[in-house]
């Protein structure tokens, strides 16, 4: 599912300390496509020095201001207020976001500012980036405690240096209403695609400008393997599968779930039912889309966070890292960003319980392979699919 969301301003600590100065707001960092929530900042109360009370020196003036660390992501990162704020609050520190573009823009403007870095902290590497981003050697090793509460199957870094925050499943979905009215079985796995049933049925995205779309890619080299998944795609093309830039027009331009389109089948993610559910503007008892979980036929995206090299806020970047990993924030994940937390012990809403599923079976290919293929990949479907 297409996470877009809000993404907060940095809430100011209110210091309640006589005599301490009023801390200044941290502005956000305006992000194209992203809309900015402000939010007014209430004045501290400043205690006024008597006879016997000295003004405040300036040493012990700066130790009551809020520190400030930044935290650098791709624009859909999001997270509650009252949880960053948790945060703020605990360990008396503005959080900065910074917002920089999908997650391969973001990367790119981290590893070409990697001896002046732009921020602290960076979220949203995921394992199609993975092997880029350590091969970089922007990041500092940190065996955060709480990886003890992660699957080891979500740790693919061994040194620690990127850390699973969250994990979701790009797959096909499909419009159940659709397949009902007439007559048609749904999609059951990749293969199904093939049938002349199914032509002109399929909208997909783009691997070269879209994430969902390099993912699905990426799950169909897994399945069929590197020798024979561009005779799928061909047969795709021949079944008339309709390719677009990106995900919010495959899903809300195309897929007749969700728009006046006439494509009932889309590439999305596992966690896009419940999220038709949550959203839905009178209670559903059942999900108005299904998602194919067929073995091989998703792709699992990964995602990590990571400690800049070169922060002067090292201490504080841990902090972070073990506060984004812990039960408190992880709970939060869901309902924000629509993927699922790493942690094994965050309970998860009650639409995704009774809503999301995962496939048991993903399909695999190396954060390694996809490094050194990925370009490679994308030029032969580009080939294949649109030339």
């Amino acid at each position: 599912m297409k996470r877009s969301f809000i993404i907060s301003t940095s809430i100011v600590l209110l210091i309640m300390v006589a005599c301490a100065p009023t801390p200044a707001a941290v502005l956000p960092t305006a992000t194209e496509g992203l809309a900015l929530a402000t939010q007014a900042q209430p004045t501290a109360t400043r205690a006024l020095p008597t006879a016997t009370q000295a003004p405040p020196s300036p040493a012990e003036a700066a130790s009551t201001e809020p520190a400030v660390i930044s935290l650098m992501s791709h624009d859909s990162f999001n997270v509650s207020e009252e949880v960053i704020a948790e945060f703020e609050a605990a360990n008396n520190v503005n959080v900065e976001l910074l917002p920089s573009g999908d997650a391969g823009a973001a990367l790119n403007q981290a590893i070409l500012s990697k001896n002046n870095p732009l921020a602290d902290v960076f979220f949203g590497v995921d394992n199609t980036f993975l092997s880029r981003a350590l091969k970089a050697d922007i990041f500092e090793p940190y065996t955060s405690p709480l990886l003890a509460t992660i699957p080891d199957d979500l740790e693919l870094d061994a040194e620690h240096r990127l850390l699973p925050v969250d994990y979701g499943d790009v797959c096909l979905n499909y419009d159940k209403a659709w397949f009902a009215e007439h007559g048609i079985e749904p999609p059951a796995n990749l293969e199904s695609l093939k049938d002349p049933a199914y032509k002109g049925l399929t909208v997909v995205e783009n691997p070269a400008t879209s994430s969902p779309g390099l993912a699905f890619l990426l799950a169909t080299v897994g399945h069929f393997g590197e020798d024979s998944y561009l005779d799928y795609w061909q047969s795709l093309r021949e079944n008339d599968v309709l390719v677009v830039d990106g995900w919010e027009e495959a899903y809300y331009g195309q897929f007749t779930a969700a728009s006046d389109g006439d494509r009932p089948i889309v590439v999305s993610y596992a966690s896009s039912p419940p999220a038709e559910v949550y959203f839905a503007e009178r209670p559903l008892e059942e999900a108005p889309t299904g998602s194919v979980l067929a073995d091989g036929a998703c792709f699992r995206q990964i995602e990590f966070i990571g400690i800049l090299r070169g922060t002067k806020q090292s201490v504080l970047a841990e902090k972070l890292i073990d506060f984004m990993l812990s039960k408190r924030f992880q709970e939060d994940i869901p309902l924000q960003m629509f993927v699922f937390p790493a942690n094994q012990t965050a309970d998860l809403p009650e639409v995704f319980v009774k809503f999301a599923e995962t496939p048991k079976k993903p399909a695999l290919v190396s954060p390694e392979a996809i490094e050194a293929n990925r370009e490679a990949w994308i030029e032969a479907w580009t080939e294949t699919v649109l030339r």
